[in-house]
């Protein structure tokens, strides 16, 4: 793993300065940076989207790493104030904006891994659910609280949570409430690991590096079809799995790979 780091250039754009971005070898690292909550709004969801948009275009990078600024925020989501006077306009906006980001980040080429040091709340939890994977700190507590203030999540919440931890977890999260911490988060799904307090950042990074042992190609082609088993029954992408297998074989990755293997070698990844 390289341990050259550098500020990534997003191209002609300019982000928000509520994101941040590095780059770490073939990973990019964004830090939600708009204290004192990393709460999100309309220009940085906005960001986040051209980001993507422009990380899926760039063959460099293989990974991407989101985190918060600071100790104790992942993300608290939205800024209530936004729709404190209760234009439906805006909300109407809002809620497209927020679901136009987190769906791409969703649908990012690559591997996304969400390292939550820190409350991840409402948004930010919505956030953290868009991504491939979650790595949380002991100290991390997560909820979808947006029923207590006569609201619902808007993000993908109320599908992308049942979906990792069953319905009636969710339920509690979203109908009760309910607060649960990294612990808690680990047994029921929710996260794939627990790390301790400021650990979450460097270790997703540690795990996204293994990314760049992986062919670029085959990743891209193997993460629809796990993510479409949303969609269809249990056994209704099989035939798709095994076509793409074949279609892999157009690509000079493939040969690469396979002849790597057999040559006891590593492999030198063209991304085509």
């Amino acid at each position: 793993m390289t341990t050259a780091v550098e500020q990534y250039q997003p191209g002609v754009f300019d982000l928000t300065h509520k994101l941040t971005v590095e780059k770490h070898g073939h990973t990019a690292l964004l830090t939600i940076n708009h204290p004192p909550a990393n709460t999100w709004d309309r220009e940085s969801l906005i960001g986040l989207k051209q980001l993507i948009e422009h990380l899926n275009h760039d063959d460099n990078i293989y990974a991407l790493v989101i985190t918060g600024q600071g100790q104790k925020f992942f993300s608290a989501g939205a800024d209530l104030n936004l729709f404190a006077d209760g234009d439906k306009a805006r909300a109407r906006e809002m809620a497209r904006r927020f679901g136009e980001a987190f769906e791409a980040l969703r649908d990012f080429r690559g591997v996304s891994i969400a390292a939550i040091n820190g409350y991840a709340m409402g948004g930010g939890l919505e956030c953290a659910l868009a991504c491939d994977i979650r790595i949380a700190e002991r100290q991390a507590q997560m909820a979808l609280p947006e029923a207590t203030v006569g609201l619902l999540p808007c993000a993908g919440g109320t599908q992308a949570l049942p979906w990792l931890i069953g319905e009636g977890w969710a339920k509690r999260m979203i109908l009760c409430g309910e607060r649960v911490d990294a612990e808690t988060a680990l047994r029921i799904g929710l996260v794939e690991q627990v790390v301790d307090s400021g650990e979450a950042r460097g270790t997703a990074l540690l795990l996204a590096a293994k990314v760049a042992r992986q062919s670029p190609v085959a990743v891209r082609t193997i993460k629809p079809l796990i993510q479409g088993a949303r969609e269809r029954g249990p056994n209704g992408w099989l035939p798709e799995e095994r076509e793409r297998f074949v279609d892999l074989f157009d690509a000079d990755d493939t040969r690469e790979g396979v002849n790597a293997f057999l040559e006891k070698r590593d492999p030198h990844w063209r991304n085509k």
